[in-house]
């Protein structure tokens, strides 16, 4: 069995202007509901084999608080650049070349792209990946390359205002 994990990153601040889009940071409700997400996976005892981020703020920023209440260590997140803006193609070309010995990953990133992501690889129509939003998706697979041609069964659909 293969396990993904979409992260959407948490609500970001447009507070300044001409701050170039990669370096937006989280604003006041991103900064609270980061940890929430992040506690309520770890009492599922989610636990990712290998964390990907895209390198924006936003988005590595969510990574490294979901992480930390994770206990993976955040040296080991590795930030691809390939996830900046990346559509369906691009994300499925990702995780298709994860290293087998990864059961499960998760993925940090944005919209729309994850939103596209999820509804080829879920079971059902989600019309928005919302800020923070977590779909976790379990595959009959032994290899990562096979992802995307069937979908997924979903283990959980949560995101901070559920």
């Amino acid at each position: 069995m293969k396990e993904l994990i979409i992260v959407r990153h948490a609500k970001s601040s447009w507070r300044e202007s001409g701050l170039d889009d990669r370096e937006r940071p989280l604003n006041k409700r991103g900064e609270r509901d980061a940890p929430e997400m992040a506690a309520r996976l770890a009492r599922r005892k989610d636990r990712p084999d290998l964390i990907l981020s895209s390198p924006a703020v936003r988005a590595l920023t969510t990574a490294r608080i979901i992480a930390r209440k994770l206990g993976y260590a955040r040296k080991d997140i590795v930030v691809k650049e390939r996830l900046y803006g990346a559509g369906v193609v691009e994300l499925l070309d990702v995780i298709r070349n994860a290293d087998e010995s990864v059961g499960t990953l998760m993925l940090f990133g944005h919209n729309p792209g994850l939103t596209e992501l999820a509804n080829h690889l879920g079971p059902r129509e989600i019309p928005n990946l919302p800020t923070c939003g977590v779909l976790h998706l379990r595959f009959d697979a032994d290899v990562w390359a096979v992802v995307g041609y069937a979908r997924g069964d979903e283990v959980l659909f949560d995101f901070p205002k559920s």
